[in-house]
């Protein structure tokens, strides 16, 4: 069992900002635990279709840029390998694979050690940076009839390109940017149908910093009232890239409101209406990946873990319920920019956190 003052759970674009920030503190010792194989964190396993050119720019990692990248080179092979150089060459305590299974607290003191259980040891630590994302967490709804269905049933993470879908007719859920980029690539290869929840927000103009600072406040006010976290990405509207251009001319963003059963062969609306379909591919999103904090309690009445902003108001990452668990990538910080922004907050607030409760027990150290 070995004892750190910290651990990050998770090297994806969070973890390591956390990781690089905390290093620069001077927090030591601490340890990254991932649960993948090698770097590149959720990137790794994007469709191989998706591109430098599609992801809206990659933020870089504080004090390592990732320079310049031929725009049609693959996302999963380009950030990866950008994650496994910076990973070495600032030497960051990376240890892989491991999986965390829970976060127990040892003892019922407010700054006691927390214990760390996880398919390769336990650690015990002061303080736990949770940087999990929400990649292995998809988001399936369930709707009447989905057991019958004799197609194929696929996830955004399931997604591997248009290739193989080409030829097929497919039902695409969600009103999200991921939705709309997949459609974009599929419709000119495929027979496809938009569904929705919701009618579509679409953005019309550019995307400014004031937009974005708004978009953010929102999400903010959720994660500070202990609501379940909305994305960045669902509350600035969508958008159509040039490379989503032809798709558009297809029909492809005519979108459908939601059916309300899946049939064998399709689906089928409540005014009778019915799609034949080959594949059903939900865009619906993930969840933040938290299930190995349940011990902890940190749950709202809502659902949503509350969050306060240690240093100012618009980086909301430290657990009310539990000041020695701090998040990165959740709410807010759910986006690359975000969680660098993040990383380096939590770094602060986990060493305000360990000088606090090192002067409490120097305290009661002291003969009376």
């Amino acid at each position: 069992m070995e004892v750190v003052e910290v651990v990050v759970i998770g090297a994806g674009q969070a973890g390591l900002s956390a990781a690089y920030h905390l290093q620069r503190l001077g927090v030591s010792p601490f340890v990254v635990l991932d649960a993948n194989d090698a770097p590149g964190g959720a990137w790794q396993h994007r469709w191989d279709s998706l591109t430098m050119h599609d992801v809206h720019g990659v933020a870089d990692l504080p004090g390592m840029p990732l320079g310049a990248v031929e725009p049609d080179a693959r996302a999963n092979e380009v950030v990866p390998a950008y994650f496994a150089a910076y990973e070495e060459r600032l030497g960051l305590p990376v240890v892989r694979p491991v999986r965390v299974r829970s976060v127990v607290p040892v003892d019922d003191a407010p700054d006691g050690l927390l214990r760390v259980e996880a398919t390769a040891g336990t650690w015990l630590a002061r303080s736990v940076v949770n940087a999990t994302g929400t990649w292995e967490t998809p988001f399936r709804p369930y709707y009447p009839g989905a057991e019958t269905f004799r197609g194929r049933q696929l996830h955004t993470a399931d997604y591997t390109g248009p290739d193989d879908l080409a030829g097929l007719r497919v039902v695409v859920v969600g009103g999200g940017a991921s939705a709309v980029q997949i459609l974009g690539e599929l419709a000119p290869v495929a027979q496809t149908r938009w569904v929705t929840r919701r009618e579509p927000v679409w953005r019309s103009g550019p995307f400014t910093e004031d937009a974005g600072r708004q978009a953010v406040a929102l999400v903010e006010d959720r994660v500070a009232r202990g609501l379940v976290p909305q994305s960045v990405v669902s509350v600035t509207g969508l958008s159509l890239r040039p490379q989503e251009a032809r798709a558009a001319e297809l029909g492809a963003y005519e979108r459908r409101p939601m059916f309300e059963r899946i049939e064998a062969d399709g689906v089928r609306w409540a005014d009778g209406s019915f799609e034949p379909a080959d594949v059903i591919l939900w865009a619906t999103g993930f969840r933040p990946t938290v299930g190995h904090l349940a011990p902890l309690r940190l749950r709202s009445e809502h659902g949503g873990i509350r969050l306060r902003a240690p240093y100012d108001r618009h980086t909301f990452t430290t657990s009310t319920a539990d000041p020695r668990i701090h998040f990165v990538g959740y709410g807010p910080s759910a986006s690359t920019i975000g969680a660098n922004r993040a990383g380096r907050a939590a770094a602060r607030a986990v060493l305000d956190q360990l000088h606090q409760a090192q002067t409490k027990r120097d305290g009661e150290a002291q003969p009376a």
